[in-house]
């Protein structure tokens, strides 16, 4: 067993130490202090709040330039679809329709 287990690993030679890579979470941290405030001032007065959403005032998602994955919500739209058949509700059909439309 021994034997077979080194001739194993000079077959295949070991890879990097993990200790000599950074992990990813390290190289993206951000420095304590440099995050705006929530409490702040905003830097765009002049837009509104919804820019950048489906709805409301200002630019689209599309227009503002934000992917649109729905793949994420294709799960949470079947987990809605099987809440809604146990439970119906008009408010529950309303968020379904929402989420269909919005995927064309």
């Amino acid at each position: 067993m021994r034997l077979a287990q080194q001739k194993a690993q000079q077959a295949v030679p070991m890879g990097q130490s993990p200790t000599t890579v950074s992990p990813p979470a390290q190289r993206l941290r951000t420095a304590p202090g440099t995050l705006t405030p929530l409490t702040a001032p905003t830097d765009r007065p002049n837009e509104p709040i919804t820019a950048g959403a489906d709805f409301g005032p200002g630019p689209t998602a599309m227009a503002s330039g934000i992917p649109n994955e729905m793949s994420a919500n294709d799960d949470a739209l079947r987990e809605l679809k099987a809440i809604y058949s146990a439970y119906p509700s008009q408010d529950l059909a309303d968020v379904i329709q929402f989420y269909e439309q919005s995927r064309m």
